[in-house]
């Protein structure tokens, strides 16, 4: 016997949520690529276009995010009886190509600058430039977060950590454009370039794992299991478990068991007790469909 998880905290309230935060995603690397394309023109430094590249690489994923949010929030159908929920993780690793590939013209651009160094001008417009763009990702990752928090999101979770590493990043353009402007240390520009890159690649990794775990079906954390497991053996009549296997989909969780339960009870009783389990099970994990067979527990 199964039973499914009849919980759907995440509907219409959900959908809003997430939508909402990839619109905000998009107007604000939109806004942030036009400021800095400004920057780049009058400074003409490389760290300046890292940034831009990067905003403008956010976008793009932002868009790319928008119409995966839109499919993952369509509901299971005939031809996919799961949800869409793992067009979530597509769509993650896209973006990390993306980034991937913008990591290496920035370092095209950094070394050429270090061959042929050129002077970093209109420095104070740069630095302006950079703390609005700063003041405006706090003000996205806060939202982000609190939409990650309500809906457990993982393409609104992978967006927001490449937004909260470009805080970093803009403090360090700041740091080259006063280094290479006020100090004369032309090097610094492109240096400090090389070291965004290799930041930007470090969360590529961090946001390609996470799709690729979901994409392959990996068991939820052993955090989460062990928690799962002790709800299920907390209940009296539950001698034990065993087949127990979970996995994720998008913001969606997949728990299967089989319930180990005194072998003379009956039917009524077992089917009562599986929908005990599943319903705690729920009410820890309301995104979750839980599917549980009892077997009696004397059987090998």
């Amino acid at each position: 016997m199964s039973t499914e998880n009849n919980i759907d905290i995440t509907s219409e309230k959900t959908a809003r949520l997430m939508t909402r935060a990839s619109h905000a995603s998009v107007a604000a690397g939109s806004s942030l690529v036009l400021i800095k394309m400004v920057a780049f023109l009058y400074t003409g430094s490389v760290a300046m276009l890292t940034s831009l590249i990067d905003s403008a690489i956010d976008v793009i994923a932002s868009l790319i995010n928008l119409f995966a949010v839109r499919q993952s929030l369509v509901p299971a159908d005939q031809e996919h009886r799961f949800g869409h929920g793992k067009i979530e993780s597509l769509a993650g690793i896209l973006q990390a190509a993306f980034i991937s590939g913008s990591v290496i013209f920035i370092v095209i651009e950094a070394i050429n600058k270090l061959v042929n160094p050129s002077p970093v001008t209109h420095g104070a417009l740069g630095i302006a430039v950079m703390i609005i763009s700063m003041i405006v990702t706090v003000l996205l990752v806060m939202y982000q977060r609190y939409v990650i928090k309500k809906t457990g999101s993982v393409i609104i979770s992978a967006d927001s950590l490449h937004y909260v590493s470009d805080l970093a990043f803009n403090a360090s353009v700041i740091v080259a454009i006063v280094l290479s402007y006020y100090f004369n240390l032309t090097y610094a520009d492109p240096i400090i370039a090389l070291i965004i890159a290799g930041f930007i690649l470090l969360s590529v990794k961090e946001i390609a794992k996470t799709c690729i775990d979901q994409l392959m079906d990996r068991e939820l954390p052993d955090e989460d299991r062990d928690k799962i497991k002790e709800i299920v053996v907390s209940h009296p009549d539950v001698q034990g478990i065993h087949g127990y296997r979970t996995r994720a989909s998008g913001r969606d969780i997949f728990i299967q068991l089989h319930l180990e339960l005194d072998p003379d009870l009956k039917l009524r009783r077992a089917h009562d007790i599986a929908n005990e389990v599943q319903e705690q099970i729920c009410q820890a994990y309301p995104n979750a469909d839980v599917i549980i067979h009892q077997d009696p527990e004397d059987d090998q």
